[in-house]
């Protein structure tokens, strides 16, 4: 999926992009691109990144089985 933004303006750390029906997309300063300014024209990309999903998956799966094995099964007493 690409979407488009008109960069508008800075509000301190903060760059305000506009969509084509004009709502307001707050996005931080420090991840536009070089370059970019009031006025620019900005398109993004999003897709699902398979294999990051999956690594991530291996990963909690990963964590959860190490946390299984140093559960007493016992009620935590606060």
């Amino acid at each position: 999926m690409k979407l488009s933004f008109s960069f508008d303006r800075y509000e301190g750390k903060i760059a305000v992009l506009l969509t084509d029906d004009g709502r307001q997309i707050d996005f931080p300063k420090e991840l536009l691109p070089k370059g970019g300014k009031p006025g620019d024209m900005l398109s993004f990309s999003i897709e699902v990144d398979r294999e990051a999903t999956e690594s991530l998956k291996r990963g909690t799966q990963a964590l959860q089985d190490k946390l299984r094995k140093t559960d007493s099964g016992e009620d935590i007493k606060l």
